[in-house]
């Protein structure tokens, strides 16, 4: 079935539930499509109108789950059709810049798996062209629409930490090994995404390391960033781990915090614990004293995140808001992730932002 011998289906469903439908082509249908397409399918606001995959094998994965949607092999057929409103693009990031330029260049709102983009300069461009064409783009860092991490967003915002001191993450697996970028590239993103979310002030400089031990490409990498005001963010990355681990501790001056994502019913922990430093005049000496309070574990927001997130974006493009995860978004954390490519090719060089 081609798109155009869809219309009137789409135009009979859009009769039946208005004119504020959001029409999607998605361009992708690997690991993470297929909950992309499941996701907008299951909003009243939109409508997944085509899927492209060059694998034969994903188009048949789609056509069976999917059978009332076009189904393409060249995603050009998607991208510049008339009858789509947005694409997603959940491709390989080599891909990101150039199918989400040519959905730009056809008028198309645009959805972008994480990274954004290969380079700053892409990034740049895109974000540029999408304001030149007064269209929407959306990076995909779904974390920032959990539970989880709305709840930390509220408590550094409302001051519970305190002054931040440091954002510390381990997030490593067995796998899955990628062929097209490092697992800095790979897993780094989404902490990068929340660490920009919390840490309102912009980076001044990064340090990477790693080494390749299977395909060429790092797949155990360290990379910290510095901070204005002496806050720190490190984030532990590895495919090689044979243990699953999602624990990120954030540090303040008032009270310290742990989010373990693979827990199922307290993914969050607030201690009130803190150091509190004072100096005896006339000794050189310093008296530290520490403070043990409770800790206590906040309710989370139920929900799942990419329902959130592709929700917020149909909104987007209806109010004509800019998302919190836009282009400029997903250009700060390539910025990141490009300057820690380079400290990583040099063995650990400090990089300036």
């Amino acid at each position: 079935m081609s798109l155009g011998e869809a219309s009137d289906d789409s135009q009979l469903m859009a009769e039946k539930t208005g004119d504020n439908m959001i029409n999607f082509g998605v361009v992708g249908y690997g690991y993470w499509g297929p909950n992309i397409v499941r996701n907008l399918a299951s909003l009243d606001s939109s409508r997944v109108r085509a899927i492209a995959d060059v694998s034969l094998s994903a188009r048949k994965r789609a056509h069976k789950s999917y059978p009332e949607i076009t189904i393409a092999a060249d995603p050009t057929e998607l991208l510049r059709s008339p009858d789509i409103d947005a694409i997603a693009v959940i491709s390989p990031v080599w891909t990101h810049y150039s199918l989400a330029k040519e959905a730009l260049e056809n008028g198309k709102h645009v959805f972008v798996e994480k990274p954004f983009t290969s380079s700053v300069e892409q990034a740049e461009e895109l974000i540029e062209l999408a304001q030149k064409k007064r269209l929407k783009i959306m990076v995909d860092h779904t974390f920032l629409f959990t539970g989880a991490v709305k709840k930390i967003a509220q408590l550094v915002q409302e001051g519970t930490l305190g002054k931040l001191y440091y954002y510390d993450s381990t997030r490593v697996n067995l796998g899955l090994f990628q062929h097209d970028v490092n697992v800095l590239w790979d897993l780094a993103p989404h902490d990068l995404s929340i660490i920009d979310h919390l840490i309102k002030a912009p980076p001044e400089a990064v340090v990477a390391t790693g080494q390749s031990h299977v395909n060429g490409k790092e797949d155990v990498a360290h990379l910290t960033i510095y901070f204005p005001d002496h806050i720190i963010a490190h984030i532990n990355v590895n495919w090689l781990s044979p243990v699953k681990v999602r624990t990120t501790l954030i540090g303040g001056e008032t009270r310290m915090l742990v989010w373990n994502d693979l827990d199922p019913d307290e993914k969050i922990k607030v201690y009130d614990k803190g150091v509190k430093v004072t100096s005896r005049l006339g000794l050189y000496e310093m008296l530290v004293s520490y403070r043990t309070g409770d800790m206590w574990a906040p309710q989370l927001e139920q929900v799942e995140a990419l329902h959130s997130e592709l929700s917020y974006f149909v909104e987007c493009i209806t109010n004509g808001e800019d998302p919190i995860n836009d282009g400029c978004a997903g250009l700060r954390v390539v910025r990141m992730l490009e300057a820690g490519s380079k400290s990583l090719s040099s063995r650990g060089a400090f990089i300036k932002l």
